[in-house]
């Protein structure tokens, strides 16, 4: 598996995005476990996470807890996984979507994980989402205090804007290491903050970069997005590791966070990272896109 880096870490350049196996539709936990083997089996070192990846309202934390046991169950070393976690989005139970925050809840949400997984430094700690009812810089401002303290790794943040990116970095002091967004041929708007951060060396870790949860479980992305499917058929793989190969040769610092829930997706998303697409190709992807 080649590699990319996040801060000081160097990571499998493919991730694996655990929120499948735990929200609505999820897998039993003996299919959920025989993902993450498989994921870890090829290669993957990045598992991406959060404590708002549940289904029900008493179960916070789910996800976290899932990995954290397939990790420790895995016959292989586990010491070069990066596992990375978020905080400050909620899910009530009801299958909404909520956000918190404030710092208390940030602090509090960061130990609670770090004991779900069993760690005493959370490798990877990321803002999950902007709450409009907290300044921005009073909430990453936790994140740097949990860093400060040692309680988490590395610090990142998800689901923002180039302003939020730049904001972020300067409260951490210049220790922001990666930027959480979905990105995929279905959504590109988030492609400025992706060349931000080509150009501010942090990594983008694009989320849904398959198109989403649905079109991924319908296997209809070479439908949707011909092209991806005729390159696929020249290349005699899937239309999902085209995909992926896509967002890879975007730039350097691009690693993608395909979901999956079953051990024949994951091990089809990492063979996108030895797929590498010649110059042509990528314009033939590119150019075939509507406008984002």
């Amino acid at each position: 598996m080649k590699t990319r880096t996040i801060g000081d870490r160097q990571v499998s350049a493919i991730g694996l995005g655990g929120m499948p196996m735990s929200i609505e539709g999820r897998p039993e936990d003996d299919q959920a476990v025989a993902t993450i083997h498989a994921a870890l089996d090829a290669g993957v070192t990045l598992i991406d996470t959060a404590d708002a990846y549940h289904r029900d309202a008493d179960e916070v934390g789910h996800n976290e807890e899932l990995i954290a046991r397939a990790v420790r169950s895995w016959s292989g070393p586990s010491s070069d996984v990066l596992v990375a976690t978020k905080g400050g989005h909620l899910r009530p139970g009801d299958g909404s979507w909520t956000q918190d925050g404030r710092p208390d809840h940030l602090k509090a949400a960061a130990r609670a994980s770090a004991r779900r997984l069993g760690v005493e430094a959370i490798g990877l700690y990321q803002f999950h989402r902007p709450d409009p009812e907290v300044p921005y810089a009073d909430s990453v401002g936790a994140v740097a205090e949990l860093l400060d303290e040692g309680v988490v790794a590395m610090a990142g943040v998800s689901n923002a804007d180039p302003d939020q990116i730049r904001e972020a970095n300067e409260v951490l002091g210049g220790r922001l290491v990666s930027v959480q967004n979905q990105f995929s041929p279905r959504f590109r708007s988030s492609m400025p903050e992706l060349e931000l951060c080509a150009e501010m060396g942090i990594a983008f870790l694009p989320w849904s970069p398959l198109g989403g949860i649905r079109l991924l479980r319908s296997g209809d992305l070479g439908e949707v997005y011909a092209p991806f499917q005729d390159i696929a058929a020249e290349r005699d793989v899937s239309p999902f590791q085209v995909c992926l190969a896509w967002e890879l040769a975007l730039a350097p610092v691009v690693v993608p966070i395909p979901g999956a829930s079953r051990p024949q997706s994951v091990q089809d998303s990492a063979g996108a990272a030895d797929l590498e697409l010649t110059a042509d190709e990528i314009e033939r992807l590119t150019a075939a896109l509507p406008d984002a």
